[in-house]
């Protein structure tokens, strides 16, 4: 970090896969305060491997924050945010052990992201109930003898592999509604992605749009018969997955005016938000594009480079969003990980690269600059 006299004071709002690498660029430079209701970094990628295999899904992407290196230098406060007074500069914070505490910004990176099916709430845990999670939902699926996923987008995609390659005597079916899943990918990705499942014995059914349970039910797994407004019989299976993309942003604590009519933060090119040069938006939350893919396409660095900008009196730069979805569908897989470029072409890290390469190197030591073991 900077020394005192350079240094400013920046909260980080949300510690997940986005905000725990802007908090990492910024506090080299300065003083970090990052804001989790998690107590580690509790990752919304691959979903997959987390239902199927969550003793090795657990070891890359569920890190309590005292693992990272470059997070020395921040202080985590565990809990959730209550309120934003952009006059003030503060943002209000009720700890996990009930206090009520206010904490000030130079800046504040707004990085709460989405929740989005049982895998992405934005539920205060403490490490025992995570692991808990984590295994209360693998049993679920465990006893089940038939799983139906609900969906066609990537989530809904990977739980359906995962599950019908962990357990290949399951009867697995994978509806959505369109003619193909996976419709914010370039077409070649459905064309590879299908042929595995082909393989994987799940069931492909085109063409079915679910008629949405009220309440919560889709924030968790059913066992109730799933009826269709395209009018198919209803379905029954032992466990209902809901991966349908309902994505709600974690907004609730933000005045109205910093977000539109979906609760997502307006933003500008440059990753600001609408009327305010000291607050940022990055990953889902921010309703940058379409897609809201700043996180798949590392705008941490950019909005880190914003921010150090904006102290300075420098340029902003903008954040240009891709058209289609990429990188991973599946995860890893017995045969190492596809990662699909934006053009639909796969790129293959093989089985034994994964442990001794990608990991360990490219993940750990030259996204997360060093995990501790």
């Amino acid at each position: 970090m900077a020394d005192g006299s350079t240094a400013r004071r920046i909260v980080v709002a949300g510690l997940g896969d986005t905000g725990i690498l802007t908090a990492i660029h910024l506090a080299r430079h300065h003083d970090v305060v990052g804001i989790s209701v998690k107590p580690g970094l509790v990752s919304g990628q691959e979903v997959g491997s987390r239902i199927a295999r969550p003793d090795t899904w657990r070891r890359d992407y569920w890190i309590p924050f005292g693992r990272f290196r470059g997070l020395d230098g921040v202080r985590v406060v565990h809990g959730t945010l209550t309120g934003l007074d952009t006059a003030a500069r503060t943002v209000a914070v009720r700890r996990a052990d009930g206090d009520a505490v206010v904490e000030s910004y130079d800046a504040l990176v707004i990085s709460t992201g989405v929740r989005n099916g049982f895998w992405r709430q934005p539920t205060l845990q403490s490490a025992e109930q995570v692991d808990a999670d984590l295994a209360s939902t693998h049993e679920r699926l465990s006893s089940a003898s038939s799983v139906a996923v609900i969906g066609g987008g990537a989530a809904a995609v990977s739980a359906a592999a995962n599950v019908a390659g962990v357990w290949p005597g399951k009867t697995i079916d994978l509806y959505f509604p369109g003619d193909r899943a996976l419709p914010q990918h370039h077409p070649r990705v459905w064309r590879h992605v299908r042929r595995r499942l082909d393989r994987l014995g799940v069931a492909v059914h085109p063409g079915h749009r679910a008629t949405i349970p009220g309440g919560e039910a889709i924030d968790r797994i059913t066992a109730e018969p799933v009826s269709w407004s395209t009018g198919q019989q209803s379905t029954r299976a032992d466990a209902v997955i809901w991966a349908i993309g309902a994505v709600r942003p974690n907004t609730e604590w933000l005045p109205a005016d910093l977000v539109d009519d979906r609760g997502f933060v307006r933003v500008t090119t440059d990753l600001r938000v609408h009327g305010r040069d000291d607050v940022f938006a990055v990953g889902d939350v921010a309703a940058t594009d379409p897609l809201r893919n700043s996180a798949r396409n590392r705008a941490d660095r950019l909005v880190a480079h914003n921010v150090m900008a904006s102290f300075a009196g420098r340029q902003l730069r903008s954040y240009r969003p891709r058209s289609r979805r990429w990188g991973s569908v599946l995860g890893v897989q017995p045969d190492g990980l596809e990662v699909f470029a934006p053009n639909g072409r796969p790129f293959r890290f093989p089985a034994w690269s994964i442990d001794s390469v990608l990991q360990p190197w490219i993940v750990r030591r030259g996204i997360y600059r060093g995990i501790r073991d």
